[in-house]
């Protein structure tokens, strides 16, 4: 009798216990932060935490994207900046209108024909130091457009990134390696007194203190962007010019203004993908890769074949011919962008891919490649009312030229790097002799940075990404479109797809670790050149769902992080 009262009770207290355990079967790995209200993306924990604190004040996506873009020049400072330039869109929802903004870095205009024949002729020297520094637009960019579009009062947004600098950060992995493979910084007093101690990396778990950003983020605060450009930082930034060969003058920086343009825009499967005009070369690839693939029925084929690995890079392959060919300032050079971007010269260019065969770089009468560093980094930005930003910017390099201003800590870009210097000369055909970006005074150069905004059948805001990584931003950024468009995916299934990137001229397809070997065999029949490559591209993406806001920081660069408003 005891054993069947024991028996029983065993099994009674089994079945509560069963009833008790809770599995949740999730439907995929990968799972996005889901909000109900604002939210932010970036490159950094900390500097999407300053975002919604801006939120939290009762600012906007505006307020908010300018705080981040200050703050990630402290926390990410080989790619975050005031000393560099970029594109952003912004999305009003009242008004149901997107404006581009363009505050890409400019070459100074008082470049006289020695100075263009040493910086053609010494590519060191337009890679690191004062000469390779362009006029810098991100403080410029960043301030107009809160004074057009923001809530707050600049000195309200950029207290919290004072307090930031002033307090300094604690030295990440990442950061001491970055630092370590940056050697220009050692060359520069300025750079190597804040990012070296004794001559190595600042090491792991250290502080890294940022007085003199402290100081420079207070003027701007203070006396908005005319510190930058005309007052206490502005005769800093010349000084240093004078005292090292820079070009940047007085006057080019008094000068400098960002553009507010319209988006160029297209339209995929019933979506609209609106990114931002050239300069910005890496949109025209994004659009017309679109354009291209609207013409495969690319669901059929499943997101990992080899099928559609190849019809995709066959169509970034034409999307980066044209931006070799046609891109540049708009200002000095009439770029073709609605013939690129047309729907009818895509399809023309889409009855010439072979479903089996690789198109030769050479068929397509190949340019070769300039060097554009891959150290630009991304942020996504929406409010509570649906106002969004999406904002791609970048020093060039990491850590830019290596220069930092005395007594401002403010990196310099080097974006002089980025123009066609063999532009007119006999036999050059290629990248690096581009007329749209031959170098001239003033001009500003083309770029890959490409933040995009996309827009369902109804108009309904569904998607701000952008990716850093120079030439392979695009192939980020079309990833992730075509993953959640044509997969239907989630957004973190579509960021963590294995990605590819082809160039032009080049003929190797570069693949990212994740792509199956029997796949890879698949694309080697087609003729394809594959060669394993490190990862690509780090897109910082908002998906607005039914559900909210999911965000997505991509896994592939360390520190990254999204943040949320809670109610």
């Amino acid at each position: 009798m005891c054993i069947k009262k024991l028996f029983v009770a065993l099994a009674i207290f089994s079945a509560n216990i069963s009833a008790q355990v809770s599995y949740i079967d999730y439907l995929s790995p990968f799972h996005p932060t889901i909000g109900q209200t604002g939210m932010v993306v970036s490159q950094n924990q900390a500097s999407s935490d300053i975002g919604i604190q801006i939120l939290d004040m009762g600012g906007n996506a505006v307020d908010a994207a300018v705080a981040v873009g200050f703050s990630l020049a402290i926390t990410l400072p080989r790619a975050g900046n005031l000393g560099g330039g970029g594109f952003m869109l912004v999305y009003l929802q009242e008004e149901q209108k997107t404006i581009a903004v363009d505050f890409r870095s400019a070459a100074p205009k008082d470049i006289q024909q020695d100075d263009f024949l040493f910086l053609k002729n010494n590519y060191d020297q337009r890679r690191y130091g004062y000469k390779a520094s362009g006029v810098p637009g991100t403080v410029a960019g960043l301030i107009e457009t809160h004074e057009k579009y923001g809530k707050l009062s600049l000195k309200e947004i950029l207290r919290p990134v004072i307090n930031q600098a002033k307090k300094g950060i604690a030295v990440s992995y990442d950061l001491n390696q970055a630092i370590g493979s940056a050697k220009q910084i050692a060359l520069d007093l300025g750079s190597s007194q804040i990012y070296l101690k004794d001559g190595i990396p600042l090491p792991e778990h250290s502080r890294m203190a940022r007085k003199n950003l402290a100081w420079a983020i207070t003027e701007i605060a203070n006396k908005g962007q005319k510190a930058f450009y005309e007052g206490s930082i502005a005769k800093k930034i010349v000084k240093a010019m004078e005292d090292n060969g820079g070009y940047i003058s007085a006057t080019d920086l008094k000068e400098y203004k960002p553009r507010f343009s319209e988006p160029i825009q297209t339209s995929y499967r019933g979506f609209k993908v609106f990114a931002h005009p050239p300069p910005a070369g890496g949109a025209a690839v994004v659009l017309e890769s679109l354009n291209i693939l609207e013409n495969f029925s690319v669901e059929e084929m499943g997101p990992h074949s080899a099928q559609f690995l190849h019809v995709f890079a066959e169509a970034l392959q034409r999307g980066h011919m044209d931006r070799s060919r046609f891109m540049g300032d708009p200002e000095f050079y009439d770029v073709p962008i609605e013939r690129i971007i047309s729907k009818e010269r895509s399809t023309a260019l889409a009855k010439k891919i072979n479903l089996d065969k690789v198109t030769p770089a050479e068929d397509l009468n190949p340019d070769s490649l300039f060097t554009e560093g891959e150290n630009t980094t991304h942020y996504s930005i929406i409010d509570k009312d649906g106002n969004a930003v999406s904002n791609t910017y970048t020093l060039g390099y990491s850590f830019g030229s290596g220069v930092t201003v005395p007594g401002t800590g403010i990196l310099l870009d080097n974006q002089m790097n980025n123009f066609a210097y063999q532009y007119g000369e006999e036999g050059v055909i290629d990248r690096s002799a581009s007329e749209g970006n031959r170098f001239e005074p003033g001009k500003r150069p083309m770029s890959t940075m490409t933040p995009v905004i996309v827009f369902d059948q109804n108009n309904a805001l569904k998607l701000i990404s952008g990716s850093p990584g120079g030439s392979l931003i695009p192939a980020a950024v079309l990833r992730v479109i075509t993953g959640i468009i044509d997969f239907d995916l989630n957004l973190g299934e579509a960021t963590m797809l294995p990605r590819i990137h082809k160039d032009w001229p080049y003929e190797s397809l570069r693949i990212e670790k994740g792509i199956g070997s029997d796949t890879v065999k698949v694309l080697e029949s087609y003729g394809h050149e594959i060669e394993k490559s490190k990862t690509m591209g780090s897109t910082q993406s908002i998906y607005i769902s039914s559900q909210g806001p999911e965000g997505y920081a991509d896994l592939r660069r360390p520190n990254a992080g999204v943040a949320i408003q809670v109610d």
